[in-house]
């Protein structure tokens, strides 16, 4: 063994200590995470896919950080203890974040989302604790440039998620924790209202609940960055004097969000970047399920000054501008249904654009109000005008229905980081243009006053049945008449219908040739006879039911068979017979005859509809049965006198 001099000790602790230094640099220097959130998505059965969303910094963040690949436990609530093994959770995509104005843009803000995800299984024999589970993702480090928040350096980040059970009481319970909306792109400006949209959807329907968290730190470091992922609980970061949960960045508002739309909103009084922390708890049937959430960090800085635009209002009623709170405007028939829109902006070279906003209501772009110019501009530059202005229009058919709806009308500058926006808040009614309602009538039977059922038609086989209808309007619209078989098509059962539409009045002829198809297809048809108004506001069709039916040309309704018979030789009522018998229609035959005696014996029968009997030589009673293929029977007594 060789005994080292003092020197040479000195100089080997050195170069020791200088190589540990640049080993163990990466991870000192590990600092990228801007924040992120953990997602959990069923696709079918027992099949998820747990995803992590990791939002990095670009300006600021280590490349050496960007991991290929995160773990991820999964652990019971109850207990604490880890189910099954870890996940790996391999990363799937890069992306940039992007601003809500690209022209806002500024070197110092850059996020890239890198997304991690991972198929697993979530077997209900492992996942029915009623309690629920918990995800858990463990990384160092935050930016060491965060100022609200002590040792940021060293600082990490547990990604945490709760979701329930997959089984509840026996059933599957499926569930699909939320999606919060897009991260934040945009920076904030010193002394400016900043706001942003932090809110989530949720693919099964729940009901999401927002709140302000202190991040999670948990178990890594900058000598641990990525550690393999511990069980709660998690420590949280510091915050700098003065700050916490419910002040998380210094300003008048802090930082808060909506807690039923997810919508932050801060007037932020110092520069710096600050991480702040959101939970989405998730509700069904009033009883919470899970949670979700998401660390982020915002951005202040020094902006340019930026001017509010101006809105004002115009009405046809009045040479006035509009004045929030105090008028209504009122659309009737027959006036002005359009409002003109002048708007401005003192700052130069201001891109201006207007919208308008329902806020008690909904409507689409085809029902509800809309505009008919242009709706955005430049003002106050080269050739530019210092005014815009632009017409919004209320359809005629517009209903209020006697309430006063309101209409936010909304100017917005293309100011940075945000536009700032001035807003007319409309209030109105409107009413219809008035409408009587067309009058149908046809020469169909009248329908049953007893139970309002429609009248059945009954047409001989071979015959042609017409109807006619005739629908007209006072109020002089357009008219269309219609006719619609119930299940099959008029033309396959010898059907026609011609209409002859127009304003005021239209005219229908209905033809039909009863033929076997029709009885075969079904022993009722029935027929949907339209008049339909197609110009008016308030389109009200009126319908006839009309059903038909096939018969034979003699009605059997009138069968009347003969019940004495003398066979005495007189020529005059010898023998049975039944030249009145009901006809073979289509398919529908004749199939015999068979009498008995009135001990039961038979004493005839016959398959022709010819038959002739002339008594057994034994007067008295006597039963007979006639029967068709379509299994309908007459039956009848007969007797025979001497």
């Amino acid at each position: 063994m060789v005994k080292l001099s003092g020197k040479a000790f000195s100089f080997c602790s050195l170069w020791l200590v200088f190589l540990l230094f640049i080993l163990s640099g990466p991870a000192a220097r590990a600092t990228h995470i801007v924040g992120g959130e953990l997602e959990l998505q069923h696709k079918s059965g027992s099949n998820y896919t747990l995803l992590l969303n990791l939002y990095f910094d670009v300006v600021n963040g280590n490349p050496d950080a960007e991991d290929p690949s995160l773990l991820a436990g999964i652990f019971d609530k109850a207990s604490n203890g880890r189910i099954g093994n870890y996940v790996t959770l391999q990363r799937v995509s890069r992306t940039p974040v992007q601003y809500t104005n690209p022209a806002c843009t500024v070197a110092s803000l850059v996020t890239r989302k890198i997304v991690y995800s991972a198929d697993i299984v979530l077997p209900a024999a492992m996942f029915s604790s009623t309690i629920g589970y918990y995800v858990a993702v463990e990384r160092c480090c935050r930016n060491n440039i965060i100022g609200n928040i002590v040792n940021p350096a060293g600082a990490g980040q547990t990604f945490y998620l709760e979701f329930p059970p997959v089984v509840r009481n026996g059933r599957p319970f499926v569930d699909s924790t939320p999606r919060i909306f897009p991260p934040l792109g945009d920076y904030a400006c010193r002394g400016e209202l900043f706001y942003y949209d932090f809110g989530g959807q949720d693919a099964d329907g729940d009901s999401l609940v927002y709140d302000m968290v202190t991040p999670l730190n948990g178990h890594s470091t900058s000598a641990n960055p990525g550690p393999q992922p511990l069980a709660a609980t998690y420590s949280t970061i510091t915050w700098t004097p003065g700050l916490s949960a419910r002040n998380q960045i210094p300003g008048n508002p802090t930082l808060g969000i909506d807690a039923r739309t997810g919508r932050l909103t801060v007037r932020p009084s110092q520069l710096g970047l600050f991480v702040f922390g959101v939970r989405c708890s998730e509700y069904r049937n009033g009883t919470k399920i899970g949670e979700t959430r998401r660390d982020f960090q915002l951005y202040v800085l020094n902006c340019p000054q930026n001017t509010t635009p101006g809105l004002q209002l115009f009405t046809a009623a009045s040479p006035r501008a509009y004045n929030p709170g105090r008028d209504t405007l009122k659309i009737k028939p027959g006036t002005n249904h359009c409002v003109r829109l002048r708007y401005t902006d003192l700052d130069p070279n201001s891109r201006l654009t207007v919208s308008a906003v329902p806020v008690n209501f909904t409507g689409s772009a085809a029902a509800g109000p809309s505009f008919t110019t242009a709706t955005s501009g430049t003002v106050r530059a080269p050739g530019a005008p210092d005014t815009l202005t632009a017409m919004l229009c209320f359809p005629e058919c517009f209903d209020t229905k006697k309430k006063v709806y309101l209409l936010d009308l909304v100017v917005a500058d293309n100011g940075c980081s945000l536009p700032r926006r001035d807003t007319v808040r409309l209030a109105f009614m409107a009413e219809p243009l008035p409408n009587e309602p067309a009058i149908l009538t046809t020469s169909f039977p009248a329908v049953s006053s007893t139970n309002g059922a429609p009248a059945p038609i009954r047409v001989p086989l071979g015959s042609t049945y017409t109807g006619t209808l005739t629908g007209t309007d006072a109020d002089r619209n357009a008219l269309v008449l219609s006719a619609q078989g119930q299940g099959f098509d008029l033309g396959a059962m010898g059907m026609t219908f011609t209409a002859r539409n127009g304003n005021a009045r239209a005219d229908g002829l209905f033809q039909w040739q009863a033929t076997c198809d029709a009885m075969q297809e079904s022993k009722m048809l029935t027929v949907v006879f339209q008049l339909q108004e197609t110009t008016t506001c308030e389109k009200l069709p009126y319908s006839r039911t009309v059903q038909f039916e096939v018969v034979p040309v003699t009605d059997s309704l009138s069968f009347l068979p003969p019940n004495v018979i003398t066979p005495n030789g007189d020529g005059l009522n010898d023998v049975f017979t039944l030249p009145d018998l009901p006809a073979d229609f289509c398919d529908v035959r004749y199939a015999g005859i068979r009498i008995f005696s009135r001990w039961g014996n038979e004493v005839y029968h016959s398959p022709e509809r010819t038959f002739r009997w002339s008594g057994s030589g034994t007067s008295g009673v006597y039963y007979y049965l006639i029967t068709y293929t379509d299994g309908r029977k007459y039956k009848g007594t007969l007797t025979v006198l001497p």
